[in-house]
């Protein structure tokens, strides 16, 4: 099934040959708007692509040029928390692996468990903690499933990042981004404990993407637009709505960071 799917990918992209992919998250899929020369895929192309059910996820692949940059972008995700299946993005990795995309940068929608880092912002994710306990690797054989995550995020991306962010002239955060399953929101006890853990933000994706893309080989970089305070930091409830809405903010500012990054 994967060499059909390259090959039609392959195919499709009609010599274009991108070094770079980028998941988009919640409510980021403006960030397509940015792509020149387009070539949409829908995942339903796409046999094992996984096709997201929630709002904000178009589930769509799109190629392109950001910039001068051969680029490749899954615009929407699969998540734990709709299928109970860690390992739900592996057919997209490891389908963009095959045709040749060297580095796979992660974006998502988050809450900040920080004051000082309101919604609209972009954190740069530096480090993750999975609080979910699951693993997409579990009942893979073989000592390759024995990753290393001492330098998940690649070092020289995460310089490129923030430089990128100071030539654009915008801020940009940089922290540890924990994972919780969802598809409820953390309770207030959840963030003062994740809090106290070192986190800065709290999300519902991209962790399992990451441990695959190591297990792949790809080098990773990742950051979240901020949407909301997280649950207990202002008194009120939080909703899905409100990710919605908010991410475009911080999503414009994304954009052209990494549009300088890649150029």
């Amino acid at each position: 099934m994967m060499k059909e799917v390259i090959d039609l990918l392959v195919d499709r992209l009609g010599g274009l040959v991108p070094r770079h992919a980028i998941v988009l998250g919640s409510g980021l899929g403006s960030l397509v708007g940015e792509v020149r020369d387009q070539v949409r895929v829908p995942y339903t192309e796409l046999e094992g692509f996984p096709v997201s059910g929630v709002t904000g996820h178009a589930g769509e692949l799109v190629a392109g040029y950001l910039g001068d940059e051969p680029i490749i972008m899954l615009s929407g995700r699969a998540h734990y928390y709709e299928h109970g299946d860690a390992s739900a993005m592996r057919l997209p990795i490891e389908v963009m692996r095959g045709i040749g995309v060297q580095t796979l940068i992660l974006t998502n929608s988050a809450g900040s468990v920080r004051e000082d880092m309101p919604p609209g912002s972009v954190m740069q994710i530096t480090d993750h903690i999975n609080f979910s306990g699951m693993n997409p690797l579990i009942g893979e054989r073989g000592d390759r499933r024995f990753v290393g995550m001492t330098t998940a995020y690649d070092a020289a991306l995460a310089l490129d990042m923030r430089n990128a962010a100071i030539r654009c002239g915008l801020p940009l955060f940089s922290g540890v981004y924990m994972w919780f399953s969802g598809p409820s929101f953390e309770t207030p006890a959840e963030i003062r404990m994740a809090r106290t853990l070192g986190a800065d933000a709290v999300g519902m994706s991209t962790v399992p993407e990451v441990i695959l893309a190591r297990y792949f080989g790809l080098k990773v970089a990742a950051a979240s637009v901020i949407t909301n305070f997280a649950a207990g930091m202002t008194g009120a409830e939080l909703s899905h709505d409100e990710t919605k809405d908010m991410a475009p903010i911080g999503g414009q500012r994304l954009a052209a960071i990494l549009k300088e990054m890649l150029a």
